[in-house]
């Protein structure tokens, strides 16, 4: 099979929509009341997808959504006429998507017989809850915020929607956009408290000796001021695939990109503590720019009574605590959202799992 000329996901999932489904669906149920769009997982959601990304888990694929009756009454239908009638191949790319030994990921595939297509259908509350743990078409809580990483927020409030029929994407996707204030300062402070808890260990590991440890924490807290950065440039930060091309197209990127290099780089502690040293007050100047708090010296100087270079970053989480006027939000403890305290992929991608670990770490009760 030849390899038609690389589109970008969402736009070869728009065309599909338009030229394909759409007029198999009018077909099937005329005038049925429905949403369409590419949200969730997959690169090109995010708009990082290449021609690489074609290997799995991309092609012409789209979420669409009912009303729940109709999700029941019509679903199946749907689902067989599309699966009948779909053309095999759509813009040079098959529609059949093939099962591979993990079960979970499916490939563009070749067919002669039925379409296994990936036009998800369901309604948007189950769509929500199954990505997200709830549903924001009702009140989002304090829990709700905490609990979800901010990928999954990335992928729900990203990607694109071709037709909101329901009336239920926009809006909850308006709601989702970003944090609410309190929350927003909270997981700032969240993410300087982290930073504050490292950045003496790159000299004090050094000092003994242990390089290949000073250079762990100084990847460490390189890959925590990214996230930083992104955080204060209201971009949810995605997962370390893509972090660092999320982080590119921040306001910080350039000055920073060449920083954080030179750190990582670094074979003595010395040379990695300087330039990190210079990374943190390029972050600490930006800080002060968005005005948040009061403005905060942005000098770094010795820890303590010790010659490690820092920034003594929990003075940025204090500052950005004081400014949070929600009593509830200002008592919660400072490990932030469940992905800024755990790194498992496996936990972050069971919705109920991250939900249990925020219930226990803020004391939430059950529902």
């Amino acid at each position: 099979m030849t390899t038609p000329p690389f589109v970008p996901g969402l736009e070869l999932s728009r065309r599909f929509y338009s030229e394909a489904v759409r007029p198999l669906l009018d077909e099937a149920v005329p005038g049925i009341a429905h949403s369409a769009a590419r949200l969730g997982s997959g690169s090109e959601v995010l708009g990082f997808d290449t021609a690489r990304s074609a290997d799995h888990e991309w092609g012409p694929r789209l979420q669409l959504l009912l009303h729940p009756q109709d999700v029941t009454r019509h679903g199946p239908t749907i689902k067989k006429l599309l699966s009948a009638r779909l053309p095999k191949t759509f813009h040079g790319y098959p529609t059949h998507f093939a099962a591979t030994a993990e079960a979970d990921i499916r490939i563009m595939q070749a067919t002669d017989g039925p379409v296994h297509h990936r036009v998800d259908i369901t309604d948007a509350g189950t769509w929500f809850t199954e990505q997200l743990g709830f549903d924001p078409g009702q009140d989002i809580t304090a829990l709700d915020w905490l609990a979800t990483p901010t990928q999954r927020l990335a992928e729900v409030t990203a990607g694109a929607v071709f037709h909101d029929g329901l009336g239920r994407l926009a809006p909850a996707r308006a709601h989702l956009a970003w944090y609410p204030h309190d929350i927003w300062l909270h997981l700032l402070a969240c993410q300087w408290q982290r930073i504050a808890r490292e950045e003496a260990f790159v000299g004090r590991c050094g000092e003994v000796g242990d390089e290949l440890g000073s250079a762990v924490v100084a990847g460490r807290l390189v890959r925590d001021l990214m996230r930083l950065c992104l955080l204060m440039d209201r971009r949810y930060p995605p997962y370390g695939k893509w972090l660092g091309s999320a982080f590119a197209r921040t306001p910080q990127a350039d000055a920073l990109t060449p920083v954080l290099t030179a750190s990582l780089a670094a074979t003595d502690w010395h040379t990695r503590e300087h330039h990190l040293a210079r990374a943190y007050e390029t972050v600490a100047a930006a800080h002060n720019r968005l005005g948040l708090t009061d403005p905060v010296d942005p000098t770094t100087r010795p820890y303590h009574s010790r010659p490690f270079q820092v920034l003594h970053a929990e003075r940025f989480a204090a500052a950005l605590t004081a400014r949070i006027t929600d009593p509830a939000v200002r008592t919660l403890p400072p490990t932030g959202t469940v992905d800024q305290f755990i790194d498992s992929t496996d936990a972050l991608s069971e919705p109920q799992w991250a939900r249990s670990v925020i219930r226990a770490t803020t004391h939430a009760p059950e529902p």
